[in-house]
């Protein structure tokens, strides 16, 4: 008789290759929320800029990257987890030039708020 497709199916995956994968979701989610706090700091703990608003869109920019970044990671780590499931090669991860450009453009809001104070 043939062969039933759960028999074909890859080979397990080694735990370790399991547990990394959850240490870099880890990571991630430490990075978003690290953003996070930021983010509320910024908000509750900077005083205002001169420019109204500015400050409010350094603080809202933090939040919304950590967001991003949360779920992002979050859809990574399944990716990963099934590729892995499947024997397939890992996929490339758009995640770092997400955080990458984010963080600039935080980083240009704040330059700007503080250049005008």
């Amino acid at each position: 008789m043939g062969t039933s497709s759960k028999e074909e199916e890859a080979p397990p995956i080694d735990y370790r290759f399991t547990l990394a994968n959850e240490r870099t979701f880890l990571a991630w989610m430490r990075t978003a929320l690290g953003l996070l706090a930021g983010g509320v700091a910024v908000h509750e703990l900077v005083r205002p800029f001169r420019q109204h608003g500015l400050r409010s869109a350094v603080a809202m920019s933090c939040i919304v990257l950590a967001a991003i970044i949360a779920v992002g990671a979050y859809g990574r780590w399944r990716h990963v987890q099934a590729v892995m499931e499947r024997g397939g090669r890992l996929p490339r991860t758009v995640m770092v030039p997400i955080l990458a450009f984010g963080i600039a453009v935080i980083a240009a809001l704040a330059s700007v708020g503080l250049l005008l104070s």
